[in-house]
């Protein structure tokens, strides 16, 4: 867990920036949205299918595009 210990000399703001880089560093916040509510193998199947077909589409797309300007 991050934590601060504030100087006599420094403001709130100060230390209040060097904690929320220590949260940054330490990957709680990006954590504590991956677990934010508990995700089922199905769905992550289907959303890992959704997600390559949206690449495969994006490809397709792409390719057609570099084809029609040649």
């Amino acid at each position: 867990m991050p934590g601060v210990k504030v100087k006599e000399s420094e403001s709130f703001e100060e230390a209040y920036r060097r904690f929320k880089k220590q949260c940054d560093r330490s990957l709680i916040v990006t954590e504590t949205r991956a677990r934010r509510y508990f995700e089922s193998n199905p769905e992550k199947k289907k959303k890992e299918k959704i997600n390559a077909k949206k690449k495969m589409m994006k490809k397709l797309y792409m390719l057609r595009r570099y084809e029609s300007k040649l």
